[in-house]
């Protein structure tokens, strides 16, 4: 497992230099902007310029894990074609070639000519990386690719992987456009802009649908002062079976436990008079507010990027992130899912959850968001939607504490409509 694990960050840094690279690089940038430029909508390189970094990066997962685990890469398949028509008319095929120089001809093919821009993109997709961590090679457990399923995402779009791994990145393109690196955090956590967007990298059991490895990557974590160049955060966890260990904190190597993370306050009957930290989205509908206000006060925060409102839990900046809606979908999710199992806490449905504790029953069994099926009738994207909401957290201890609270709230909340 540790060498899967291992290959998969490097697959997010490889993903996060292809976006830095896009934002940084004035030739690629400028593909991005003038993208939404009226005056330039016949230019089919143009308006397509998301879309062939979105397959771009798929193709790099597919050919690098292929290198790695030979034959493996046939199990890997995009719902995004990989065929581009450039302003000639020519149909191409894009793919990661066995060189540089030939990935760049290609390339220069689907951009119109433009040469610049294929070179850079090829050298972000050939680059050599290396990404050490000791921890990972501690991972002494073992779990066949056959009982693994795959996903890939590469930006904004669904795709399914029939066999392996599940695996998926997803940029807020947004963001990525738009994105600024001057916002002020509130306590260390940015409502939006580039520390926002982020690279995700989730593993399901294919027969228990359960997370067994996430990687959550920040392609513009940290700024050079001196090349004002962004660097890239990571975290990882790996959570299956008796063994829970990750980047933040190992809890756990090998079987042999050690203590979880707490949440910042001790778990005992003053629990439920401390104010929780909440993120959310501003999205949410307004008796979620309402009553995540009343719960929390001045600790409730909105952020940009389900995958970084999770990174937030994760981080311990607030004990849980609250969604009601139906617009998360599992490659949104089962990333820090992963990581928060290692961690002792983990991702549930909101509805069950809700319904339980309405119905003044116990959490006995965790209502965990599942990877392996889809929802019946359903179609598109919204098959693999997580249907009922979520909610994450970091402490088990304190989850019934705050549900409750929320619980009764809420109910206020509806009674207040009627």
């Amino acid at each position: 497992m540790s060498e899967i694990l291992h290959e998969l960050l490097l697959a997010s840094e490889k993903a996060a230099c292809i976006a830095r690279a896009c934002r940084e690089e004035e030739t690629l940038f400028q593909l991005l902007i003038e993208e939404k430029k009226e005056d330039e909508k016949n230019k089919k390189f143009l308006t397509d310029f998301k879309t062939l970094a979105d397959v771009l990066v798929q193709e790099v997962i597919k050919y690098d894990l292929g290198k790695k685990f030979p034959g493996f890469e046939k199990n890997v398949k995009g719902e995004e074609s990989n065929e581009f028509t450039n302003e000639l008319g020519e149909k191409i095929i894009v793919k990661v070639c066995p060189t540089e120089e030939e990935t760049a001809r290609l390339l220069q093919k689907v951009l119109d000519n433009n040469e610049p821009a294929a070179k850079k993109l090829a050298q972000a997709v050939h680059q050599k990386l290396v990404v050490t961590d000791q921890n990972l090679d501690a991972i002494k457990v073992n779990i066949p690719l056959t009982e693994l399923a795959v996903w890939v995402d590469p930006i904004e779009h669904t795709v399914y992987y029939e066999h392996a791994i599940f695996l998926y990145i997803k940029l807020f393109l947004n963001a990525f456009l738009t994105g600024s690196a001057d916002i002020t955090p509130t306590k260390g956590i940015y409502p939006k802009g580039l520390q926002c967007v982020t690279v995700l990298i989730g593993v399901y059991h294919i027969e228990t649908g359960l997370p067994v490895m996430g990687v959550v990557n920040q392609p513009f974590a940290i700024k050079d002062p001196t090349t004002n160049r962004w660097k890239s955060q990571w975290y990882w966890g790996l959570s299956y079976k008796d063994t829970n260990i990750c980047s933040v904190q190992a809890s756990a190597i090998n079987g042999q436990t050690s203590s979880k993370l707490e949440c910042g306050f001790p778990a005992d009957a003053e629990c439920e008079k401390k104010s929780y930290g909440v993120i959310t989205s501003s999205a949410e509908t307004g008796d979620i507010l309402s009553s995540l206000t009343a719960v929390c006060g001045e600790n409730l925060y909105f952020a940009a990027g389900a995958g970084y409102k999770s990174l937030c839990v994760i981080q311990g900046l607030v004990d849980f992130y609250v969604f009601s809606e139906d617009t998360t979908f599992k490659w949104d999710s089962c990333a820090p899912h992963a990581i928060l199992k290692s961690l002792g806490g983990g991702m549930l449905d909101l509805s069950e959850c809700l319904k339980t504790v309405k119905q003044k029953k116990k959490l006995l069994d965790r209502p965990d968001l599942l990877y392996n099926s889809e929802i019946q009738g359903a179609v598109g994207a919204d098959k693999w939607a997580n249907k009922g909401g979520l909610v994450a957290y970091r402490s088990e201890e304190h989850l019934e504490w705050f549900l409750d609270l929320f619980v009764q709230h809420l109910q206020l909340q509806n009674e207040l409509h009627q």
